[in-house]
């Protein structure tokens, strides 16, 4: 039987190149290999990219061929450099786990377009869209959905402190896992917030915070064939959502509890369910996106952000949100090849 060869990248040049990693792992450890022959294609910080026989903390140890995805539609693969010169491997599918800068902003969407290879996910414009937030605001407020009152500040701007109250959260605009997010209570201490998320990012938000709870949707497939996941809600003791630089996030958050299913009534978990699908349809996404929001006290929901490749780590909200309905990780993983080699 002939099995489907799946490249499977991560690591990449991103602040969350550690995740990706850990991603990578729990995708490995779930494929289904009597169907898929997975090549794992780690890209260093610096941007080298290698074959390695499986992702772990310290793959490039065992990383021994640099490898590139040819451009040219005839290859329809990978490019393989070893000794007596390059070595081509037919590739079927690609599924670019990796989250952040040059994984979610449309970069390695771009490569693999110009390859003619099919890959998980959302598309070039989407992902664009979706890794800008102000961008994804300006979007989905457009389509009626309620958004955070935000401002963009770039070089040179000065902030219109008028238009906010504190606390305001203050982050780079192109970035995740809460890298560079700083909650700001008081006037002193915005230039510093700014400058942090300007480490990151030169396009920097300015953002009113919303009170309320935090909660998540798992959106899966594309068009009006939709699937999603159960609710989840965080519950934070102080400070905000950032389990991703804990000390050791597999063992939960110091400030932060997430609960699947969230408790809530099943009318207000249907009601997020289906702001996040007109979110995900809005911004043109497919294959996958996690929706974070926030639901107001007064039932009012409001968009937090999209990720359109999350964490597929063993603490990740996405997978766990999938469980909860009944997928296991295998097949969600068969389920997102199945829908990039559909298109």
């Amino acid at each position: 039987m002939y099995n489907i060869n799946v490249a499977v990248l991560f690591g990449g040049c991103s602040e969350e190149h550690t995740v990706s990693i850990k991603s990578a792992m729990e995708l490995a450890a779930n494929i289904d290999t009597k169907k898929y022959q997975p090549f794992y294609i780690g890209i260093t910080k610096s941007g080298i990219w290698k074959l390695c026989e499986k992702p772990c903390l310290d793959w490039e140890r065992y990383a021994k061929y640099s490898v590139v995805f040819s451009p040219g539609r005839n290859t329809h693969g990978l490019l393989i450099q070893k000794d007596a010169g390059y070595e081509t491997q037919l590739i079927d599918v690609v599924f670019p786990m990796i989250h952040g800068k040059f994984g979610e902003d449309g970069s390695i969407q771009g490569l693999l377009e110009l390859s003619g290879i099919p890959y998980v996910g959302c598309d070039i414009q989407s992902s664009v869209i979706c890794m800008d937030k102000s961008l994804a605001y300006t979007t989905v407020k457009n389509a009626g959905i309620e958004v955070p009152d935000f401002q963009i500040i770039q070089d040179g701007d000065s902030l219109e402190t008028e238009r906010f109250g504190f606390p305001l959260f203050v982050k780079p605009a192109r970035s995740g896992s809460s890298f560079g997010v700083n909650k700001v209570d008081k006037a002193e201490d915005l230039c510093v917030a700014i400058n942090e998320a300007k480490q990151y990012d030169r396009k920097v938000l300015i953002e009113q915070a919303v009170s309320g709870s935090e909660v998540g949707c798992a959106v899966l497939g594309t068009g009006m064939d939709l699937i999603v996941g159960e609710i989840d809600q965080i519950r934070l003791k102080h400070g905000f959502f950032k389990i991703h630089q804990e000390a050791q996030p597999e063992k939960g958050s110091e400030n932060a509890t997430i609960q699947v299913p969230a408790d809530l009534p099943a009318e207000v978990r249907k009601r997020i369910q289906e702001t996040a699908k007109k979110i995900y349809q809005t911004l043109g996404c497919r294959g996958l996106a996690r929706i974070d929001l926030f639901l107001r006290e007064d039932g009012q929901i409001v968009l937090n952000e999209v990720n359109t490749m999350p964490g597929f780590t063993s603490y990740s909200r996405y997978p766990r949100m999938m469980t909860a309905t009944g997928f296991t990780l295998s097949e969600l993983i068969d389920r997102l090849i199945e829908l990039a080699l559909r298109r």
